[in-house]
């Protein structure tokens, strides 16, 4: 015990994550700065020993990150619609590949197979699987963690702009504005989601 009184460290208060969904485009983006920022997740993700899961593609930040988790020893489950297929696999697949029927059963899969969700930056397929998490949270369908990998300049500030509007209008609880967690590197927001 560290504290000097009894009381537990903080790291004996920490959860400790074996499997985390990450949310990402299946894009690059015009800066490598997005590209860095996924190289950077899943490193962190090999040095805590937690498992990736994603959305099973081999191109943009999915292919990087996914890359990077497997190659450093640790299992890779990506999840994929039958009909995203030729559009996210560029004829290579990483790890363990589940192909699922459809947008809905790739979340309910991703869920499952979860402990907590982060989101890196992407486009409409991304935020619409970031809000949908956020959204279950919110109707008690699970407790897991949702953290925005928010470090290229600030990709994701409009977003949480418009959930602060959300609380100032009463369309969002002040409660349920603290769902998501957001942080400017990638150690940083998995310390958060520790907690």
């Amino acid at each position: 015990m560290e504290g000097g009184e009894g009381k537990p460290s903080t790291n004996e208060k920490r959860r400790k994550f074996k499997r985390i969904c990450v949310f990402c485009g299946s894009k690059a983006g015009h800066k490598s700065a997005f590209s860095d920022a996924a190289l950077e997740l899943g490193k962190q993700l090999v040095e805590r020993k937690i498992n990736l899961v994603y959305g099973g593609g081999s191109v943009g930040l999915m292919g990087l990150i996914s890359k990077t988790v497997l190659e450093g020893g640790c299992h890779v489950l990506g999840i994929i619609p039958r009909a995203l297929l030729p559009h996210e696999i560029s004829g290579e697949t990483i790890g363990e590949v589940k192909t699922v029927s459809d947008m809905h059963q790739r979340k309910s899969e991703m869920e499952k197979n979860s402990e907590a969700f982060i989101a890196l930056p992407g486009g409409y397929g991304t935020m619409e699987e970031l809000l949908e998490v956020i959204t279950w949270s919110q109707l008690g369908i699970h407790e897991k963690p949702v953290g925005l990998l928010n470090d290229v300049d600030g990709y994701y500030n409009s977003l949480l702009a418009l959930f602060d509007k959300g609380v100032e209008e009463g369309f969002i609880e002040s409660s349920a504005r603290h769902i998501v967690v957001s942080a400017d590197t990638a150690e940083e927001l998995i310390n958060k989601m520790e907690v």
